[in-house]
């Protein structure tokens, strides 16, 4: 009776399969929207921007993805969200895996929708830079393994300036697997180009870099302008991570720096420290240890920015939170499977308050024993706290601004999406680019609705309660290309009120649209 049941259950999953083939053209537009920011032929030894590329590493990618090594993005999404997230969803990975298992079918390609352009050279950030600096022509020596180098670079700065955005410009992008970008703000930190410059120098922490990151932006317009101060006479630090096999090449990565202008007001500070370090971290051979870091009572609160965890190579996991012990716990990043090769900063959608009297808390899990495929050494031996790659390191940061009231309420992402510093440009499909965030949210007279267009469009808005009623509509008509300010006073076009609650607008410009929250107050 068991081999009946199981002929007809295999028989039913069979047909199924049959019935419902995958194609290439069904799994195109998940490559296209998961993967070519880094895979594509300006950027990678390995495009997916076509069948035939896609196809050739069919078996590679499916056990990338059941690994869950690709795409790269460590954070547990479950626990925290954060900008620009690489990831893929179950249903784009269950369809992957079809692709795959029934013969990566080619079927009718020109059904496949089209594939995005990127240009070999394009910067993200518009303008002339304020300060750019360079490694040079570095010829990389990493043969047989992935090599680390520090590259310290006078900034040339006589007075302190504030950094509102900056980017990671890669000279060969094919073998730039990422960047850690720090400051040495006593400027006497030299180059480590031996190889092994494996911790975080400096004593300022700036930004990171992968392939497909977008550029680094502080929200630097109304209601927050913040940006992170680079002291007169600072060293810029770029280490560098170049892949086993890039030996011989050449690469010439470059920074571009924007500043505020000189004398600009109204600046709120991002500060970059290390709250949580542990350099007692005896790791016996054969045993799995955990360690923890905690920081005492928050004098004053704080709005967190973004956060980054730290270790080496046995590490396992890492959790990192704030607590009141016993009243509440507040989530910062958590991450179950560490990769120290794709380490990097964890923005936050919105900022995080963490109120005074709190404590930061992080736990990193070590496993020092041959289960772990991270581990260099084979039988494992005893590792302790240092900055060699063999050592070990609990070494968390955070960038964080000094809490004003109201600021976990706003949106960052949005903010950062429509900054100008970003450009105007329209899709890969010639569809308008529109951002837009509004504040303050809450808000009690009036909110402020502030969009950016990628083109001249007609323009309207729309205001809904919770429940999706339209309550007010304006038509703006047509508008130039580039910023715009809406402000409406919260009044019902029929009652000329509009009583506290959460409300919803429609931004709508030629075709496209734009949907957001607002919250009106008493």
């Amino acid at each position: 009776m068991k081999k009946f049941i199981f002929f007809i259950l295999f028989t039913g999953v069979y047909f199924t399969t049959l019935k419902s083939q995958v194609v290439y053209k069904d799994v195109a537009g998940i490559f296209y929207a998961r993967c070519t920011s880094c895979h594509n032929n300006n950027s990678s030894h390995y495009p997916f921007m076509n069948y035939t590329q896609t196809a050739m590493f069919a078996t590679l990618i499916l056990s990338d993805l059941n690994s869950g090594k690709m795409p790269p993005w460590d954070a547990d999404t479950t626990y925290t969200r954060f900008l620009h997230e690489r990831i893929i969803t179950a249903s784009e990975k269950l369809k992957i895996a079809s692709w795959v298992a029934n013969g990566v079918l080619k079927g009718d390609t020109t059904l496949a929708p089209p594939a995005p352009i990127y240009a070999s050279q394009q910067y993200q950030l518009v303008g002339t830079p304020d300060l750019e600096l360079s490694i040079g022509n570095f010829t990389s020596t990493s043969t047989f393994s992935d090599k680390y180098f520090c590259f310290s670079i006078p900034s040339g700065l006589t007075q302190d300036r504030i950094i509102r955005a900056f980017e990671v410009v890669p000279g060969n992008p094919a073998i730039v697997h990422h960047a850690v970008i720090t400051a040495d703000t006593t400027g006497t930190y030299a180059s480590d180009l031996t190889g092994n410059c494996f911790g975080i120098p400096g004593n300022l922490g700036i930004g990171t870099y992968a392939p497909g990151s977008r550029a680094n932006v502080f929200p630097s317009q109304a209601p927050i302008k913040a940006g992170m101060v680079l002291k007169a006479g600072s060293k810029v630090i770029i280490q560098l991570h170049y892949p086993a096999g890039s030996a011989g090449q050449v690469d010439s990565t470059k920074i571009r720096m924007f500043f505020y202008p000189i004398g600009t007001t109204g600046i709120r500070r991002i500060y970059s420290e290390t709250p949580l370090q542990n350099w007692f971290l005896p790791i016996p051979a054969n045993t799995v240890v955990a360690f923890s870091a905690t920081t005492p009572n928050l004098a004053t609160a704080r709005s967190a920015f973004a956060v980054m965890p730290h270790s080496h190579l046995i590490c396992k996991s890492i959790i990192y939170y704030a607590v009141n012990p016993g009243i509440d716990t507040i989530p910062l990043v958590k991450v179950n499977d560490w990769d120290f090769k794709w380490q990097e900063y964890y923005t936050f959608k919105k900022l995080v308050k963490i109120p005074a009297g709190y404590k930061l808390y992080s736990n990193h899990v070590f496993d020092n024993t041959t289960a772990n495929p991270n581990n260099p050494s084979n039988p494992p031996v005893a590792v302790s706290a240092g900055l060699s790659t063999f050592n070990e390191m609990l070494f968390d940061g955070m960038m964080y601004l000094n809490y004003q009231n109201g600021d976990e309420f706003v949106d960052i992402e949005a903010m950062i999406n429509s900054d100008p510093l970003l450009g105007v440009k329209e899709n890969v499909n010639n569809k308008i680019q529109l951002n837009s965030i509004a504040f303050p949210n809450p808000f009690n007279n009036s909110v402020t609705i502030r969009y950016l267009l990628s083109q001249a469009s007609n323009v309207s808005i729309e205001i809904m309660d919770i429940v999706g009623r339209k309550i007010c509509a304006y038509n703006l008509g047509k508008q130039i290309e580039g910023s715009h300010d809406w402000e409406w006073d919260g009044k019902d076009l029929n009652q000329n009120k509009t009583t506290a609650g959460i409300y919803f607008y429609k931004l709508k410009a030629n075709n496209f649209t734009f949907e957001s929250k607002i919250i009106k107050q008493d």
